[in-house]
């Protein structure tokens, strides 16, 4: 799907802000079902690998975020082996990534999508953490 290494580098476009005029745009999409993954390479050249879990558990729907910033996020727990069923195009900017717990409510623009690729250490790091913190389980 195109509209227009784990080495995850922390680096912003040029201009700041990944929804910046030269931030980098998705040149293909692939969905991996079978292995729970994305992949997407964007026109700067950077190829990205995402897993269904890691999109699920930060999922940017008002489910997962809640509605009052950080104090309102919800931790989702016990998603390890959870799949991509679809990827449906929403305008030129983001997909619906469907999943098969049946969570269906992100939009995941592609700047969001480059920011997750971006961020993935440490964003990872804090999910572990605060399943542990929690006493919740990767596992379902």
């Amino acid at each position: 799907m195109s509209p227009a290494d784990r080495g995850f580098a922390k680096s912003a476009p040029a201009g700041g802000s990944y929804e910046a005029d030269d931030a980098p745009w998705p040149a293909e999409l692939r969905v991996f079902q079978n292995e729970g993954r994305i992949e997407i390479d964007f026109t700067d050249g950077k190829s990205v690998g995402l897993s269904a879990e890691y999109l699920r558990v930060e999922s940017p729907s008002a489910e997962v975020q809640g509605h009052g910033g950080e104090a309102t996020r919800k931790i989702v727990a016990g998603r390890r082996h959870v799949k991509i069923t679809a990827v449906e195009p929403v305008g030129h900017y983001a997909v619906r990534i469907i999943f098969d717990d049946s969570h269906d409510t992100g939009i995941y623009s592609w700047s969001y999508l480059r920011e997750l690729a971006d961020t993935y250490a440490d964003r990872w790091a804090a999910y572990q953490a605060a399943l542990l913190s929690r006493g919740l389980s990767r596992d379902p």
